[in-house]
């Protein structure tokens, strides 16, 4: 065994690679939506969430979010205080709230679209379709065992 096999090599580490490509990805859109539309990482990332799932409670959108309990908080307050977001008591848990996109909310998210659409071109404009699809396959298989590492 050489001494790169015996040491951590991090530009060869998967999980460096995917936190760097991620955390680059993430401030480059935060960037974009900060300025156009005063959403931080967290917020956009629950506003596009509730786009597809309306009705959520912050508890379900937290792993979905790849969020903490203190972001997800902190995130839908200014959401509702944007009026973006609403918050409905979950009938039979008074604790519990669903979250609704507002009118606001769902315009913003129809103007967030087109540019996370752009972006995520751009990203893969490189690639086949068919590398496209291998990625994605890639991707969800290393979902799917990253979870079940997580919970053996």
């Amino acid at each position: 065994m050489n001494e790169i096999q015996r040491t951590l090599y991090l530009p060869r580490f998967l999980p460096y690679r995917l936190t760097k490509l991620s955390g680059m990805i993430s401030r480059s859109l935060a960037a974009k939506y900060s300025a156009l539309f005063d959403l931080t990482i967290a917020e956009w990332r629950i506003v596009a969430l509730l786009g597809s799932n309306p009705g959520l409670t912050a508890r379900e959108i937290a792993p979905l979010a790849s969020l903490d309990k203190v972001s997800i908080s902190r995130a839908v307050e200014r959401l509702v205080k944007s009026g973006r977001l609403e918050k409905r008591t979950v009938e039979g848990d008074r604790r519990s709230a669903a979250l609704f996109l507002t009118e606001a909310g769902q315009s913003t998210l129809a103007e967030i679209i087109p540019l996370a659409q752009d972006y995520e071109n751009q990203l893969l404009a490189e690639f086949s379709p068919e590398e496209i699809e291998l990625l994605d396959n890639f991707l969800n298989r290393l979902d799917a065992t990253a979870e079940e590492l997580q919970e053996g």
